[in-house]
């Protein structure tokens, strides 16, 4: 079945299209990271699933059902962290859990959420008391009641530190593996690039790619990227290696050549500047970063096809 599906939908505020013409599916059991520059429409997509808002045109769809006239059943199946949170200062971590079992009618145990997100023995504190970090776990126990089938999370990661941006990540797969859908919308591009099955980048309201982080560096060229330290490099020798098959760019910056090219090219680049008398003092292969994926997926020149999808 299908977890999340958006069919055409946008979303307009007087003027502005926050989101422009968006279709995307997600299927059950999959981690799904949500990218985008600031005001790309992300936080509208989430508050569209949940029924905060309604969409101007088109239709959306949670765990089979629709997410406005069937928003109760969503949301009893479907657990949140929200970015913009909010806990109350005077109310003890073990009772904020406790409320939101009696909100769902469940029978968790508030002591083994706390012990899960790694704060059980603050739960007798006040949360006002909590920092940014363990309000986060807090919230993260709260989500977490009823096992829900879906898990939608806005900056997951948000105030921790890096044990507990990995312990996150360790709860979403454990999540994953018992079934459950997790969405989450990020700027943290190496959390998405570490946990997600597949991305989507949205721009201006519109979805501009949609894949694995893999196929994403395959359809941008981007599969391998070498560093090349060398003793001279002239003009006609990176024209030479510009017209190679395979490469996609080659840069000189004094000493260091820099060739984006498929993996198989490597050993031709190497080849090649050897050929053509360029002693290569060392070399070293980088992978192309999902912040490198990402900043050329959302450049004025991508943007000015905002209906590719890739």
């Amino acid at each position: 079945m299908t977890a999340i599906e958006l069919s055409s939908v946008t979303k307009r505020f007087g003027p502005v299209t926050a989101v422009d013409d968006l279709t995307l599916a997600i299927e059950d059991g999959e981690i799904f990271g949500f990218l985008g520059p600031n005001g790309a429409g992300k936080s509208t997509v989430i508050s569209l699933l949940l029924d905060f808002i309604r969409p101007t045109a088109g239709t959306v769809r949670v765990l089979g059902r629709d997410a406005q006239a069937e928003s109760l059943a969503v949301r009893e199946r479907t657990g949140v962290l929200p970015d913009a949170y909010h806990v109350y200062d005077r109310l003890t971590g073990r009772q904020h859990v406790d409320f939101a079992i009696r909100s769902k009618g469940t029978d968790d145990d508030p002591d083994a959420l706390l012990e899960r997100v790694g704060i059980e023995d603050a739960g007798d504190r006040k949360a006002g008391t909590y920092s940014k970090g363990m309000a986060q776990r807090l919230m993260l126990a709260t989500a977490l009641v009823g096992t829900p089938e879906l898990l939608v999370f806005d900056e997951p990661t948000t105030g921790l530190d890096p044990t507990g941006a990995r312990e996150m990540r360790d709860i979403i797969r454990a999540e994953r593996d018992r079934g459950a859908t997790v969405f989450f919308s990020s700027h943290s591009l190496h959390q998405v690039e570490a946990v997600c099955d597949r991305v989507g980048i949205l721009n201006r309201g519109r979805l501009v790619a949609l894949d694995s982080v893999a196929g994403l560096r395959e359809r941008t060229g981007g599969g391998a990227r070498l560093r090349i330290t060398a003793d001279q490099m002239s003009d006609a020798v990176l024209n030479t290696l510009r017209s190679q098959d395979g490469v996609t760019a080659a840069e000189a910056d004094g000493q260091t050549l820099l060739v984006t090219c498929d993996p198989g090219a490597k050993a031709d680049v190497i080849a090649t500047l050897r050929g053509s008398g360029v002693d290569v003092v060392d070399f070293a292969t980088e992978t192309t970063s999902l912040e490198d994926l990402f900043i050329d997926y959302t450049t004025d020149e991508r943007a000015a096809a905002p209906g590719e999808q890739r």
